[in-house]
């Protein structure tokens, strides 16, 4: 079976969003949202989404490249390769690979980052490559059906929880709050977020964004903690980001947005929860494990120097 590597076209969002759901089923992928997220992306971000098809066609393997415009050094670049399971052994991710590297050391990446399932033969082929591991992060599930998610109490006195859609009017002060919340959050790359307009265009209108079960705690008049809620309509329900800004810690304002939240989406008819966590983040992992989040597969991020 011959294998060719090439960008995206429009028409590539269903193929594209099959295959990430084949190889990734913890995490949401849909043709809307990839049309969305290709027409969006930043361009600092040098943004080049690749597939591997068939001599028949059919899309078997997918790779997101790009430079993480927003990490506080420069140079940082990402690939990351999924390929079907039905057509793993076939040359598509090496092809994929080499193609998104090439691609980031054109735009002067030193370093690219690439996350890789944690099974002796992802972790061996990423080896093979000059991949050295880094950190790891867990892709937790939740059966919305079965699980005895923890009972709703009260807001404490001084905090309302209100939702995403309360802030339609005016969004900055949930930007601000996220930018706040992911500063210190775990992982290879520090972000400095400071691009409002990107995030309002990127973040706010995702057509994965669930304003309605998108949780807010604020504390006299004061967004202190958030748990965004992403949905695909085929009753899925996604944490995109939980945190809180580091003035209100210690205070069980998250675990009180995250559970409104879930009960929120269970009520609205979502069968299955997803979150991510880093296998680092203590905090989170014991909150997510009170919630009765299991762990579904562990992927092993990746590193590479270039240039």
């Amino acid at each position: 079976m011959t294998v060719i590597s090439r960008d995206v076209r429009a028409d590539d969002a269903e193929g594209f969003a099959r295959v990430r759901r084949a190889a990734l089923p913890y995490m949401l992928a849909t043709a809307e949202q990839l049309v969305f997220d290709w027409e969006h992306a930043h361009p600092a971000s040098h943004y080049r989404p690749l597939v591997a098809v068939t001599e028949a066609g059919v899309i078997v393997g997918t790779a997101q490249v790009g430079i993480a415009h927003e990490a506080a050094e420069p140079g940082v670049g990402y690939v990351n390769v999924y390929v079907d399971p039905a057509y793993q052994g076939r040359g598509a991710g090496t092809l994929l690979l080499r193609a998104g590297e090439e691609h980031l050391a054109e735009q002067g990446a030193r370093s690219v980052y690439s996350w890789v399932l944690d099974a002796p033969e992802n972790l061996a082929w990423a080896g093979r490559r000059g991949y050295s591991p880094s950190r790891s992060a867990y892709f937790l599930r939740l059966d919305l059906t079965t699980a005895g998610l923890p009972p709703l109490e009260p807001a404490p006195a001084g905090v309302e929880l209100l939702t995403g859609e309360d802030f339609v009017a005016d969004p900055r002060p949930l930007f601000e709050l996220d930018a706040a919340a992911s500063a210190d959050e775990p992982g290879d790359v520090a972000v400095e977020m400071d691009d409002f307009a990107h995030w309002r265009a990127t973040t706010w209108e995702h057509p994965l964004l669930d304003r309605a079960l998108t949780t807010v705690a604020v504390v006299d008049g004061v967004p202190a903690a958030f748990s965004a809620a992403q949905t695909d309509g085929l009753g899925r329900y996604n944490s995109g980001m939980t945190g809180t800004a580091p003035a209100f810690r210690g205070r069980g304002l998250a675990k009180l947005a995250k559970n409104t939240s879930l009960h929120r989406a269970r009520a609205a008819g979502c069968t299955e929860a997803f979150t991510g966590n880093d296998t680092g983040n203590e905090p989170m992992l014991a909150i997510n494990k009170w919630f009765g989040y299991e762990v579904g597969a562990r992927e092993v991020r990746h590193v590479r120097t270039v240039g």
